[in-house]
């Protein structure tokens, strides 16, 4: 039996998300999709849903839910004190929800974004063969009270022994692996050999589309112009200003700035799990 969740509150910044708008990068339109792909994969495997099934992607706070039908839930990535009718749930282990049930959260423990899988995914509306959340293609940018969103019920065997442990180290360690990018010889040798294992913040000035660094300032060449070229998520821009920014998932699709790394899958995931004032460091891979 279908149903669906009500949002009672949105809290900070919660959208829904799948892998990602693949093929439409040639019309400006950004990839989107989940920011922290380990944690959401694993929320989708746990429950055995595909791949592609959407998800809700919850930021530092979490939401007010209220489940209208019987069905499963895993919940990934930070932990962010999750409550089924205000007794603590655990993290990373499949939950059965019954119909008038309501999901909570409190204090923020570690992590930035956690995940909300349900059985069979949530089934908002698709744009462009997906359904993430993005500001000016789909309705919202982020959930608001009073919505009801899709979801698939389920009343069949409860699995409540699926679940798995994880790392929590993942959350902390600093070092975001990536490679060198086109423009990486732009830098001066000393700063080449200087920027793998700088310590950097990560700026107030974080969200789905970047991350800006602080704490050190890299030579930008001078009287340096760029054509305009193909960024991507991960990229690192190396601004006039000579701070870094790393693009993310709501990203543009091309940019004028020198590309001066790029993280890799892993790297992304890790930085999606940084807040403000947070350490990191470039992690060279051959």
């Amino acid at each position: 039996m279908n149903g669906f969740v009500e949002v009672i509150a949105p809290g900070l910044f919660s959208t829904i998300q799948d892998r990602g708008r693949f093929g439409f990068r040639k019309y400006g339109v950004p990839v989107s999709g989940v920011m922290d792909e380990q944690s959401a994969s694993m929320a989708n495997h746990l429950l055995n849903n595909s791949p592609d099934a959407a998800l809700m992607e919850i930021t530092m706070m979490g939401p007010k839910l209220l489940f209208s039908t019987e069905t499963l839930i895993v919940i990934t990535g930070a932990d962010i004190s999750p409550q089924l009718n205000k007794v603590p749930i655990q993290l990373n282990k499949v939950t059965k929800v019954f119909e008038r049930d309501i999901l909570s959260f409190g204090r923020l423990n570690y992590g930035v974004r956690c995940y909300i899988a349900t059985k069979g995914g949530f089934k908002t509306e698709s744009v462009m063969s997906s359904r993430s959340s993005f500001t000016s293609l789909t309705k919202n940018s982020s959930i608001q009270k009073g919505d009801q969103l899709p979801i698939g019920g389920y009343n069949g065997p409860e699995h409540h022994l699926s679940s798995v442990k994880i790392d929590q180290s993942f959350f902390s360690i600093s070092s975001l692996p990536c490679t060198r990018g086109p423009e990486f010889d732009l830098l001066g040798s000393s700063e080449q050999k200087s920027i793998f294992g700088k310590k950097l913040l990560v700026s107030q000035d974080n969200n789905r589309m970047g991350y800006r660094f602080e704490g050190f300032q890299f030579q930008y060449p001078v009287d340096y112009n760029m054509l305009t070229s193909t960024v991507l998520p991960g990229t690192i821009q190396l601004t006039p200003s000579g701070n870094l920014i790393a693009l993310m998932k709501d990203c543009q699709t091309t940019g004028g700035y020198p590309r001066i790394l790029q993280l890799s899958q892993d790297g992304i995931n890790k930085l999606a799990q940084k807040k403000a004032s947070d350490t990191i460091t470039f992690l060279l891979e051959d």
